[in-house]
């Protein structure tokens, strides 16, 4: 039984979650750098001394919402490569089509692939994406091909993640996303028989 919050604990979450929500929704819709810090907590009720007091400003609160995206990320490709029956390749597959079809997302989208890098510099963003997808691709990537591939794992996973973010841009612009998806997922699969097959 988890203990009950004192009222000032209720408020800090009540507080974060506030910030947080109206973070995501005003980066998502307009952009980190058209968004100011005074805009952001006018939105969400309360003073810059509670955006400060939690996040140290609007970057910091930017950060958190793409951790936000990040673990939720992490969380629905775990479960997608759990859910699926049969060996290794087709687990590795619906993980890979559960990573195109959040990678189209609007939401996961803007804040994680194309303002992330901007607002939080490359090597943080580079940083904080590996901590949250980069060893879920590697042990994909490892039952996929083998416990000693002849390529190295680290290397393969950087090539392979740069391939599918590139795809998932592409796949959130098509005419047919869906469609656009599914013709990703046979081309990655492809890539991955082909390294498979010259090891």
């Amino acid at each position: 039984m988890e203990p009950v919050k004192s009222r000032r604990e209720q408020y800090v979450e009540s507080t974060r979650a506030a910030l947080l929500d109206t973070g995501r929704r005003h980066f998502t819709e307009r952009g980190f750098a058209d968004v100011s810090a005074e805009e952001l907590v006018r939105a969400a009720g309360l003073t810059r001394g509670a955006l400060y007091h939690h996040f140290n400003g609007k970057q910091g609160l930017f950060e958190a919402v793409f951790e936000e995206f990040e673990d939720e990320a992490a969380q629905r490709i775990a479960a997608a490569i759990a859910g699926e029956g049969g060996d290794a390749w087709h687990r590795g597959i619906a993980g890979i089509r559960a990573f195109l079809d959040i990678c189209a997302e609007p939401g996961y989208r803007q804040i994680v692939l194309l303002q992330g890098p901007i607002a939080l510099g490359w090597p943080r963003w580079r940083e904080l994406d590996q901590r949250y997808l980069g060893a879920l691709l590697e042990d994909g990537l490892t039952a996929i091909l083998g416990a000693a591939p002849a390529h190295p794992p680290p290397l393969t996973a950087a090539a392979l993640y740069g391939a599918l973010t590139e795809l998932a841009l592409t796949i959130a612009d098509a005419a047919d996303p869906a469609q656009a998806r599914d013709q990703a997922v046979q081309l990655v699969a492809a890539m991955l028989k082909g390294v498979r097959t010259f090891q």
